[in-house]
């Protein structure tokens, strides 16, 4: 039984050392440093449809800068041809 607790010990130990490491790398982080995902586990998850919202938005302005990127093309090859 002694080595049992002894392990048990030595696990808490460890999962306590690395708690602490884990505070320390985020009290060291600066304030203007990207928040770490998972770094509080109360705070409130975004919801479904607004990442849906962003998402199609990120669609939607991908493919008005492929647009914008194909007149440009166009405009360059006018231009090219015109010289």
């Amino acid at each position: 039984m002694a080595d049992a607790t002894t392990a048990a010990r030595a696990r808490i130990d460890r999962a306590l050392a690395e708690l602490e490491r884990k505070i320390l790398d985020l009290k060291a982080r600066p304030a203007s440093a990207p928040p770490i995902p998972d770094d509080d586990l109360f705070a409130p998850r975004p919801e479904a449809a607004r990442v849906a919202q962003l998402e199609a938005a990120g669609r939607e302005a991908s493919q008005a800068l492929a647009r914008a990127a194909e007149a440009v093309r166009e405009v360059l090859a006018e231009t090219e041809g015109a010289v």
